[in-house]
């Protein structure tokens, strides 16, 4: 019907099933020269089909099927179709959503983050842009070309952290932390929430590449200053993600029982 988005690793295209009449997402695989000759596919694409095969959840996209065409650069991924990303809506908003819209968009992430690490998945690419909303509001985490299989429970950490950004970009209604290089991002994340100790992250010394920065002198956090409208319990639950040592951040279960889900808000 129509091409709709282009990622790192393919084309999409909104389609029509010709029997089904159904409309579907058809994600065209993006094939290297050098595995194309050998009839295959590349890895990234490999693990998206394996992994979205194996996650069945309401608030992960799914894989329908694969077809391949006669072209042997023909393979596509069927998918179901979603009408939005929240990247491009956050775009196109005249007004911010409201803290309860909030609140339901990241109730529905944390339960398929939580779906996800029960099945020892880890996506290593969450960002507003692969969050799809379908008509009736139900968010749908997608592309999974970078995710991996996790051994290491220290290793679904990270996605605390940048389901914390998640959070803060939808309260405020823009990017929470948006540096252009490394250090520029670091000062960001320091001005934030203060510069980090060896009392609050024992570990921090033992940072490889520590010593080739110099942290700057930031000692309050400023959560709550950024996010002067947000509630008491938003405040708290952005703080327990954006714990400095990833043992104490709050896990994605322990998030969804969270005062900022179960409680009215308080300001």
């Amino acid at each position: 019907l129509n091409r709709i988005g282009e990622g790192t690793y393919g084309i999409v295209y909104r389609a029509r099933d010709s029997k089904s009449g159904q409309v579907v997402a058809l994600k065209k695989v993006r094939v290297d020269s050098k595995v194309s000759a050998q009839m295959g596919i590349s890895d990234s694409a490999l693990r998206e089909i394996v992994l979205l095969k194996k996650l069945r959840h309401e608030n992960i996209v799914e894989l329908k099927e694969v077809a391949v065409s006669r072209d042997p650069q023909g393979m596509f991924l069927v998918m179901e179709y979603c009408e939005q990303d929240l990247a491009k809506l956050l775009d196109e908003m005249v007004h911010p959503f409201t803290e309860p819209q909030v609140k339901c968009l990241m109730q529905q992430l944390f339960r398929a983050l939580n779906y996800m690490h029960t099945h020892y998945v880890l996506h290593r690419d969450l960002k507003v842009s692969n969050l799809l909303l379908t008509s009736h509001g139900i968010l749908k985490v997608a592309d999974f070309g970078l995710a991996r299989v996790f051994g290491e429970p220290e290793m679904s950490m990270t996605p605390r952290w940048a389901a914390g950004c998640i959070l803060g970009e939808l309260l405020l209604h823009r990017p929470l932390l948006p540096g252009k290089s490394d250090m520029e991002q670091i000062d960001k994340i320091i001005g934030l929430l203060g510069t980090p100790t060896t009392k609050i992250w024992a570990e921090l010394d033992s940072l490889p590449l520590l010593e080739n920065f110099t942290l700057k002198t930031q000692p309050f956090n400023n959560v709550k200053m950024v996010f002067e409208s947000a509630s008491s319990s938003a405040i708290d639950l952005l703080n327990a993600l954006f714990m400095y040592d990833p043992k104490k951040r709050i896990s994605a279960a322990d998030a969804l029982a969270h005062a900022f889900f179960t409680v009215s808000q308080q300001y």
